[in-house]
Protein backbone atom coordinates (compact mmCIF):
# COMPACT_ATOMS: atom_id res chain seq x y z
CA UNK A 1 0.00 0.00 0.00
CA UNK A 2 1.26 2.99 -0.90
CA UNK A 3 2.93 5.31 1.97
CA UNK A 4 1.26 8.29 3.24
CA UNK A 5 4.16 10.61 5.01
CA UNK A 6 4.83 12.31 2.25
CA UNK A 7 3.28 15.68 1.25
CA UNK A 8 -0.48 14.69 -0.57
CA UNK A 9 -1.56 16.16 -3.88
CA UNK A 10 -4.40 18.06 -4.15
CA UNK A 11 -5.76 15.34 -6.45
CA UNK A 12 -4.49 12.23 -3.83
CA UNK A 13 -6.24 14.26 -1.12
CA UNK A 14 -9.57 14.78 -3.12
CA UNK A 15 -9.57 10.93 -3.46
CA UNK A 16 -9.01 10.22 0.13
CA UNK A 17 -11.70 12.19 0.89
CA UNK A 18 -14.50 9.99 -1.53
CA UNK A 19 -12.92 7.20 -0.32
CA UNK A 20 -14.32 8.12 3.79
CA UNK A 21 -17.22 9.85 2.16
CA UNK A 22 -18.37 6.45 0.60
CA UNK A 23 -17.98 4.62 3.86
CA UNK A 24 -20.36 6.59 6.62
CA UNK A 25 -19.47 3.95 8.80
CA UNK A 26 -15.55 4.69 9.06
CA UNK A 27 -16.41 7.98 11.16
CA UNK A 28 -17.63 5.11 13.69
CA UNK A 29 -14.97 3.22 13.61
CA UNK A 30 -11.82 5.84 13.32
CA UNK A 31 -11.15 6.37 16.76
CA UNK A 32 -12.05 3.06 17.81
CA UNK A 33 -11.06 2.05 21.29
CA UNK A 34 -7.88 -0.85 21.58
CA UNK A 35 -10.45 -3.36 23.49
CA UNK A 36 -13.32 -4.67 21.23
CA UNK A 37 -16.28 -2.38 21.70
CA UNK A 38 -19.02 -4.31 23.52
CA UNK A 39 -22.65 -3.55 22.11
CA UNK A 40 -25.50 -2.74 24.07
CA UNK A 41 -28.83 -4.68 24.47
CA UNK A 42 -30.54 -4.05 20.87
CA UNK A 43 -27.99 -2.24 19.30
CA UNK A 44 -26.62 -5.63 17.36
CA UNK A 45 -29.73 -6.48 16.83
CA UNK A 46 -30.51 -8.60 13.81
CA UNK A 47 -34.50 -7.17 12.76
CA UNK A 48 -35.64 -9.84 10.16
CA UNK A 49 -37.55 -8.52 7.17
CA UNK A 50 -41.30 -8.21 7.00
CA UNK A 51 -41.44 -9.58 3.54
CA UNK A 52 -39.34 -10.59 0.66
CA UNK A 53 -39.87 -9.47 -2.70
CA UNK A 54 -38.48 -11.67 -5.96
CA UNK A 55 -37.17 -9.30 -8.62
CA UNK A 56 -37.22 -9.75 -12.72
CA UNK A 57 -33.99 -11.91 -12.68
CA UNK A 58 -35.51 -13.71 -9.63
CA UNK A 59 -33.19 -12.19 -6.69
CA UNK A 60 -34.74 -11.95 -3.46
CA UNK A 61 -34.94 -8.80 -1.87
CA UNK A 62 -35.63 -8.20 1.55
CA UNK A 63 -37.57 -5.24 2.76
CA UNK A 64 -38.48 -4.27 6.26
CA UNK A 65 -41.85 -2.27 6.41
CA UNK A 66 -43.34 0.30 8.81
CA UNK A 67 -46.96 -0.27 8.58
CA UNK A 68 -49.13 2.92 9.17
CA UNK A 69 -50.38 3.29 12.17
CA UNK A 70 -54.44 2.76 13.09
CA UNK A 71 -55.00 6.17 14.62
CA UNK A 72 -54.53 7.69 11.12
CA UNK A 73 -57.52 5.19 9.49
CA UNK A 74 -58.41 1.93 8.16
CA UNK A 75 -55.52 2.85 5.29
CA UNK A 76 -52.16 4.68 4.88
CA UNK A 77 -52.08 8.21 3.67
CA UNK A 78 -49.64 7.49 1.42
CA UNK A 79 -46.57 5.10 1.01
CA UNK A 80 -42.86 5.58 0.46
CA UNK A 81 -40.11 3.51 -0.72
CA UNK A 82 -37.05 4.15 1.53
CA UNK A 83 -33.48 3.60 -0.31
CA UNK A 84 -30.59 3.15 1.91
CA UNK A 85 -27.07 4.75 1.77
CA UNK A 86 -23.67 3.02 0.86
CA UNK A 87 -22.41 0.53 3.33
CA UNK A 88 -26.16 0.62 5.52
CA UNK A 89 -29.58 -1.19 5.01
CA UNK A 90 -32.97 -1.11 5.29
CA UNK A 91 -32.32 -0.31 9.10
CA UNK A 92 -30.74 3.23 8.34
CA UNK A 93 -35.02 3.79 8.46
CA UNK A 94 -35.72 2.72 11.45
CA UNK A 95 -35.42 6.31 12.67
CA UNK A 96 -37.35 8.05 10.97
CA UNK A 97 -39.87 5.56 10.54
CA UNK A 98 -41.54 5.21 13.11
CA UNK A 99 -42.56 9.20 13.24
CA UNK A 100 -43.68 8.76 8.97
CA UNK A 101 -45.98 5.64 10.45
CA UNK A 102 -47.41 7.64 13.11
CA UNK A 103 -48.32 10.41 10.32
CA UNK A 104 -50.26 8.03 8.52
CA UNK A 105 -47.23 6.68 6.08
CA UNK A 106 -46.51 3.00 5.51
CA UNK A 107 -43.02 2.81 4.58
CA UNK A 108 -40.89 -0.07 3.24
CA UNK A 109 -37.48 -0.19 3.19
CA UNK A 110 -35.68 -2.77 0.56
CA UNK A 111 -32.13 -3.74 1.00
CA UNK A 112 -30.55 -2.60 -1.96
CA UNK A 113 -28.55 -5.06 -3.66
CA UNK A 114 -24.98 -5.81 -2.65
CA UNK A 115 -25.82 -4.43 0.75
CA UNK A 116 -27.70 -5.33 3.86
CA UNK A 117 -28.89 -8.97 3.38
CA UNK A 118 -29.78 -8.66 -0.41
CA UNK A 119 -27.97 -10.62 -3.17
CA UNK A 120 -24.35 -10.22 -3.63
CA UNK A 121 -23.55 -8.41 -0.30
CA UNK A 122 -20.37 -6.31 -0.87
CA UNK A 123 -20.11 -6.67 -4.49
CA UNK A 124 -21.71 -3.35 -7.19
CA UNK A 125 -24.70 -4.80 -8.99
CA UNK A 126 -24.43 -1.53 -11.48
CA UNK A 127 -26.10 1.51 -11.91
CA UNK A 128 -28.33 0.25 -14.45
CA UNK A 129 -29.39 -2.98 -12.10
CA UNK A 130 -30.05 -0.70 -8.71
CA UNK A 131 -31.99 1.23 -10.73
CA UNK A 132 -34.04 -1.42 -12.32
CA UNK A 133 -34.52 -2.90 -8.38
CA UNK A 134 -36.30 0.30 -7.39
CA UNK A 135 -38.35 0.75 -10.27
CA UNK A 136 -39.60 -2.87 -9.58
CA UNK A 137 -40.21 -2.23 -5.98
CA UNK A 138 -41.79 0.70 -6.79
CA UNK A 139 -44.14 -0.88 -9.37
CA UNK A 140 -45.00 -3.33 -6.92
CA UNK A 141 -46.05 -0.95 -4.42
CA UNK A 142 -48.27 1.03 -7.09
CA UNK A 143 -49.46 -2.74 -7.77
CA UNK A 144 -50.66 -3.59 -4.06
CA UNK A 145 -51.79 0.09 -2.99
CA UNK A 146 -53.15 1.80 -6.67
CA UNK A 147 -55.03 4.36 -5.00
CA UNK A 148 -52.46 5.75 -2.51
CA UNK A 149 -50.17 8.40 -3.42
CA UNK A 150 -46.73 6.68 -4.08
CA UNK A 151 -43.03 8.99 -2.94
CA UNK A 152 -39.93 7.93 -3.31
CA UNK A 153 -37.02 8.56 -0.82
CA UNK A 154 -33.60 8.28 -1.16
CA UNK A 155 -30.47 8.70 1.50
CA UNK A 156 -27.16 9.59 0.26
CA UNK A 157 -26.35 6.55 -2.45
CA UNK A 158 -30.06 6.07 -2.41
CA UNK A 159 -30.70 9.53 -3.53
CA UNK A 160 -29.12 9.12 -6.77
CA UNK A 161 -30.55 5.93 -7.35
CA UNK A 162 -33.43 7.84 -6.52
CA UNK A 163 -33.19 10.71 -9.07
CA UNK A 164 -31.90 8.20 -11.51
CA UNK A 165 -35.23 6.35 -11.22
CA UNK A 166 -37.66 8.98 -11.81
CA UNK A 167 -35.35 10.20 -15.19
CA UNK A 168 -35.80 6.34 -16.61
CA UNK A 169 -38.07 6.24 -19.32
CA UNK A 170 -41.63 4.00 -17.98
CA UNK A 171 -40.53 5.41 -14.44
CA UNK A 172 -43.43 4.41 -11.88
CA UNK A 173 -46.28 6.85 -11.19
CA UNK A 174 -44.59 8.75 -8.02
CA UNK A 175 -46.09 11.49 -5.97
CA UNK A 176 -43.03 13.33 -5.28
CA UNK A 177 -39.54 12.21 -4.31
CA UNK A 178 -37.29 13.21 -1.51
CA UNK A 179 -33.61 13.35 -1.57
CA UNK A 180 -31.93 13.56 1.68
CA UNK A 181 -28.11 14.38 1.96
CA UNK A 182 -28.52 12.95 -1.95
CA UNK A 183 -24.51 11.91 -3.44
CA UNK A 184 -25.16 13.42 -6.20
CA UNK A 185 -21.55 15.02 -7.28
CA UNK A 186 -19.20 15.07 -9.91
CA UNK A 187 -15.78 14.56 -9.38
CA UNK A 188 -13.54 16.17 -12.69
CA UNK A 189 -12.50 13.53 -14.82
CA UNK A 190 -8.69 13.27 -14.29
CA UNK A 191 -10.01 12.28 -10.76
CA UNK A 192 -12.07 9.42 -12.60
CA UNK A 193 -10.15 8.69 -14.74
CA UNK A 194 -7.23 7.91 -11.78
CA UNK A 195 -10.15 5.89 -10.15
CA UNK A 196 -10.83 3.91 -13.92
CA UNK A 197 -7.19 2.88 -13.59
CA UNK A 198 -6.97 1.98 -10.50
CA UNK A 199 -10.23 0.11 -10.75
CA UNK A 200 -8.46 -2.33 -13.84
CA UNK A 201 -5.40 -2.91 -11.36
CA UNK A 202 -6.77 -3.62 -8.52
CA UNK A 203 -10.58 -3.76 -8.14
CA UNK A 204 -10.17 -5.71 -5.27
CA UNK A 205 -8.55 -3.27 -3.07
CA UNK A 206 -10.13 -2.93 0.19
CA UNK A 207 -11.23 0.13 2.04
CA UNK A 208 -12.21 0.35 5.78
CA UNK A 209 -11.76 2.40 8.64
CA UNK A 210 -7.63 1.09 9.37
CA UNK A 211 -6.82 2.60 6.69
CA UNK A 212 -8.91 6.23 6.01
CA UNK A 213 -6.54 8.75 6.44
CA UNK A 214 -9.74 11.14 7.06
CA UNK A 215 -11.83 11.66 10.17
CA UNK A 216 -15.76 12.69 9.57
CA UNK A 217 -18.45 12.96 11.62
CA UNK A 218 -21.88 11.27 9.65
CA UNK A 219 -24.11 12.83 12.63
CA UNK A 220 -23.58 13.99 16.06
CA UNK A 221 -25.78 11.18 17.73
CA UNK A 222 -23.75 8.60 19.54
CA UNK A 223 -26.45 6.18 19.81
CA UNK A 224 -27.32 5.94 15.93
CA UNK A 225 -23.40 5.46 15.49
CA UNK A 226 -23.27 2.94 17.75
CA UNK A 227 -26.25 1.18 16.41
CA UNK A 228 -24.28 1.67 12.53
CA UNK A 229 -21.43 -0.28 13.65
CA UNK A 230 -23.41 -2.91 15.60
CA UNK A 231 -26.13 -3.75 13.56
CA UNK A 232 -25.24 -7.06 11.79
CA UNK A 233 -26.29 -5.53 8.26
CA UNK A 234 -23.47 -3.00 8.42
CA UNK A 235 -20.66 -3.09 5.92
CA UNK A 236 -18.04 -2.42 7.42
CA UNK A 237 -15.88 -1.63 4.23
CA UNK A 238 -15.69 -1.87 0.31
CA UNK A 239 -13.33 -2.70 -2.71
CA UNK A 240 -12.23 -0.07 -5.13
CA UNK A 241 -15.11 -1.64 -7.67
CA UNK A 242 -17.83 -0.64 -5.52
CA UNK A 243 -16.25 3.16 -4.73
CA UNK A 244 -15.83 3.69 -8.57
CA UNK A 245 -19.51 2.41 -9.07
CA UNK A 246 -20.26 4.68 -6.86
CA UNK A 247 -18.51 7.70 -7.95
CA UNK A 248 -20.20 6.32 -11.49
CA UNK A 249 -23.57 6.51 -9.83
CA UNK A 250 -23.14 10.39 -8.37
CA UNK A 251 -22.41 11.61 -11.49
CA UNK A 252 -25.09 9.84 -14.03
CA UNK A 253 -27.33 11.71 -11.08
CA UNK A 254 -25.37 14.63 -11.60
CA UNK A 255 -26.02 14.75 -15.49
CA UNK A 256 -30.27 14.03 -14.59
CA UNK A 257 -30.69 16.64 -12.82
CA UNK A 258 -31.24 19.39 -14.78
CA UNK A 259 -34.45 16.93 -16.34
CA UNK A 260 -35.40 15.64 -12.77
CA UNK A 261 -39.07 15.97 -13.06
CA UNK A 262 -40.62 17.36 -9.96
CA UNK A 263 -42.06 16.88 -7.40
CA UNK A 264 -38.78 17.35 -5.46
CA UNK A 265 -37.73 17.89 -1.80
CA UNK A 266 -34.27 17.96 -1.81
CA UNK A 267 -32.34 18.46 1.61
CA UNK A 268 -29.00 19.02 3.13
CA UNK A 269 -27.10 19.84 6.44
CA UNK A 270 -24.71 22.54 6.49
CA UNK A 271 -22.92 20.43 8.99
CA UNK A 272 -22.36 16.94 6.30
CA UNK A 273 -18.30 16.55 6.26
CA UNK A 274 -19.09 13.65 3.67
CA UNK A 275 -21.21 15.36 0.38
CA UNK A 276 -19.01 18.81 0.00
CA UNK A 277 -21.24 21.83 0.11
CA UNK A 278 -19.94 22.84 -3.51
CA UNK A 279 -21.29 19.57 -4.88
CA UNK A 280 -24.86 20.16 -3.20
CA UNK A 281 -24.70 24.12 -4.18
CA UNK A 282 -23.74 22.78 -7.93
CA UNK A 283 -26.26 19.98 -7.73
CA UNK A 284 -29.09 22.57 -6.39
CA UNK A 285 -28.26 24.63 -9.19
CA UNK A 286 -28.90 22.30 -11.79
CA UNK A 287 -31.81 21.18 -10.51
CA UNK A 288 -35.39 22.15 -11.81
CA UNK A 289 -36.47 26.06 -10.29
CA UNK A 290 -39.72 23.70 -9.16
CA UNK A 291 -37.73 21.36 -6.37
CA UNK A 292 -37.88 22.47 -3.02
CA UNK A 293 -34.17 22.98 -1.62
CA UNK A 294 -34.32 22.45 2.56
CA UNK A 295 -31.05 23.40 4.10
CA UNK A 296 -31.09 22.53 7.83
CA UNK A 297 -28.85 24.41 9.96
CA UNK A 298 -26.45 22.39 11.77
CA UNK A 299 -27.29 19.02 10.03
CA UNK A 300 -24.90 16.65 9.04
CA UNK A 301 -24.73 13.54 6.71
CA UNK A 302 -27.12 10.82 8.09
CA UNK A 303 -29.97 14.37 8.47
CA UNK A 304 -32.66 12.00 10.13
CA UNK A 305 -30.29 10.22 12.93
CA UNK A 306 -29.15 13.23 14.38
CA UNK A 307 -29.86 14.33 17.70
CA UNK A 308 -32.14 17.19 16.45
CA UNK A 309 -33.41 14.76 13.21
CA UNK A 310 -37.39 15.26 14.23
CA UNK A 311 -36.50 18.59 12.23
CA UNK A 312 -35.90 16.89 9.09
CA UNK A 313 -38.99 14.74 10.19
CA UNK A 314 -41.42 17.44 10.05
CA UNK A 315 -39.89 18.94 6.95
CA UNK A 316 -40.68 16.10 5.49
CA UNK A 317 -44.09 15.37 6.22
CA UNK A 318 -45.16 18.87 5.81
CA UNK A 319 -44.14 19.13 2.41
CA UNK A 320 -45.64 15.38 1.84
CA UNK A 321 -49.47 17.04 3.28
CA UNK A 322 -48.67 20.62 2.40
CA UNK A 323 -46.31 21.01 -0.52
CA UNK A 324 -46.89 24.41 -1.57
CA UNK A 325 -46.83 25.80 2.55
CA UNK A 326 -42.87 26.84 3.46
CA UNK A 327 -41.09 24.32 5.99
CA UNK A 328 -41.26 24.42 9.71
CA UNK A 329 -37.52 24.44 10.32
CA UNK A 330 -37.31 27.71 8.10
CA UNK A 331 -35.27 25.33 5.41
CA UNK A 332 -36.33 27.65 2.44
CA UNK A 333 -34.97 30.61 3.69
CA UNK A 334 -32.01 28.68 4.98
CA UNK A 335 -31.32 27.70 1.70
CA UNK A 336 -32.13 30.88 -0.54
CA UNK A 337 -29.42 32.30 1.78
CA UNK A 338 -26.72 29.79 2.03
CA UNK A 339 -27.11 29.63 -2.28
CA UNK A 340 -26.45 33.32 -2.07
CA UNK A 341 -23.47 32.94 -0.36
CA UNK A 342 -22.16 30.06 -2.41
CA UNK A 343 -19.78 31.70 -5.19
Amino acid sequence: MIGLNPPLSKRTRSFLRLVSAVLPLLAACTRAPTAPPTPKPGEDALIPPALTLTLSDGAHIPVRVWPARASSGPEPRAVILALHGFGDSRDAWEWIAPSLARAGFAVYAPDQRGFGAAPDRGGWAGTRRMVQDAREEAAWLHARFPALRLYLAGESMGGAIALRVIETPGAPPLAGTILLAPAIWRFDSATRATLALMDGLAPHWRFDARNSPVHVVPTDNIAALRRLYFDPLTLHGAELHSLRGLVDLMAAAFADAPHARPPILAVYGDADQLVPPAATAAFWRALPTQARRDLIRGGHHLLFRDRDGARVTRDVIAWIEHPDTFLPSGGDAAAAAWMASRP
